[in-house]
């Protein structure tokens, strides 16, 4: 077996190579270079899968650019009030919700089952000197945006989807918002330490205080987290990846989170008129905000103290880490040649199911009688041979 060039640290025993019995680039020995070629099998899961949709055979994996499907029909009188397009937080602004706590537990079981939208998202950019109207500014100029959903690999089992996901609250030592417009504590609790509390609240305990509460505006907000995924490991793999590449310019690795949040506020027209568009760049533009947005803030107790957990791995008694479906240096052995070469062609999307298979294939040579598309790919893949040679994404 060869020795990948590239740390995978302590699991990375167990990383999944990316070998292809096709030609190797000569970027190769960034990767695990003694491994099968990857198959369907290998392939994550598709997000109709995890959808309860119809399943597609060439379907991409999970995307911000992907139309969710509809939420089956409501048959509790409970209707989604306002969706953000931006991250997909979900507000609801319902009376039954304020006044039965039963219902409220079993609609916070129903949001739980739907998992966080969670991605790795790879940008580069370089600053670029330009004149207009013999004006001399400084523009960002972005060389590459490639996305990729970890969404599915927080499933242990598509088909009936099944994970490891559990519903939490929060400690009686960690600062939340318990009903109340500052985070603090559990009354009598301090720093690490519960001097004879009883056991933290119950979600059924949360949903009654929830409901007891006289507060005329009032929030409760169900958090969606991934857990027991190594960001940091991720991160200095792919920031050396990308480094490899003789890339200059300024690199950011960031984890985005969507569909994170869903919030529940008690019916009035206040809240109503909070959610709405219009009203709210109407009080941007007159500078009402100045008086709104305290009165807002100061009038409304919130209650952020259920989670949503979904493990990409857990910690056993014995310090054994167990993963749900592969480890972080699995994944990066899986996603690291389709990353390489979409950072190359300086790609700006969400990377799919297509770009792991089409990873594996080398890029078409001069002098194989290539025609059309063939010359174009053999022509990019000259560029980026010389851009590895030379350098690029400098500023200008």
């Amino acid at each position: 077996m060869g020795k990948p060039s590239h740390p995978l640290g302590n699991d990375g025993a167990d990383a999944l190579s990316m070998h292809s019995q096709h030609r190797v680039p000569s970027h190769s020995n960034l990767l695990d270079d003694d491994a099968p070629e990857l198959q369907s099998d290998d392939l994550p899961p598709l997000y109709d899968d995890i959808a309860g949709g119809e399943p597609s055979s060439n379907a991409p994996l999970l995307g911000p650019d992907l139309t969710l499907p509809a939420d089956p029909p409501s048959t509790d009188g409970i209707s989604q009030f306002y969706r953000s397009p931006v991250d997909g937080v979900d507000t609801y602004v319902s009376e039954l919700l304020d006044k039965d706590p039963k219902l409220l537990e079993k609609k916070v079981h129903e949001w739980a089952a739907k998992p966080p939208r969670v991605s790795v998202q790879i940008r580069g950019t370089h600053q670029r000197q330009v004149e207009r109207d013999g004006k001399k500014s400084t523009e960002t100029v972005t060389d590459f945006d490639v996305s990729v959903d970890l969404t599915p690999f927080l499933f242990s089992d598509v088909a009936n989807r099944l994970s490891w996901r559990e519903v939490n609250t929060v400690d009686n030592t960690t600062k939340a918002k318990r009903g109340t417009i500052l985070k603090c504590r559990a009354p009598g609790a301090k720093r690490g330490i519960e001097l004879g509390l009883p056991e933290k609240p119950t979600l059924e305990e949360w949903c009654h205080r929830y409901c007891a509460s006289s507060s005329g505006l009032k929030r409760f907000t169900l958090e969606r987290r991934m857990t027991g995924f190594k960001h940091d490991k991720v991160k200095d793999l792919l920031e050396e990846l990308v480094r490899r590449t003789n890339y200059h310019g300024s690199l950011s690795i960031t984890f985005p989170v969507k569909e994170r949040y869903v919030h529940v506020y008690n019916e009035c027209k206040t809240n109503v008129w909070r959610m709405n568009k219009w009203l709210r760049w109407f009080c941007y533009i007159t500078f009402l905000w100045i008086f709104t947005w305290p009165y807002l803030f100061f009038r409304t107790k919130v209650f952020e103290v259920v989670y949503s957990d979904w493990p990409f791995s857990t910690t056993t008694e014995d310090l054994q880490t167990r993963y749900v479906t592969i480890s972080e240096a699995q994944w990066y052995n899986m996603w690291g040649r389709a990353i390489h070469r979409a950072v190359l062609e300086r790609r700006q999307c969400t990377l799919g199911q297509h770009d792991l298979a089409t990873a594996e294939v080398p890029n078409p040579v001069w002098g194989n009688d290539n025609v059309g598309v063939d010359i174009i790919r053999a022509g990019i893949g000259a560029m980026n041979e010389l851009n590895r040679t030379v350098g690029w994404g400098y500023d200008t």
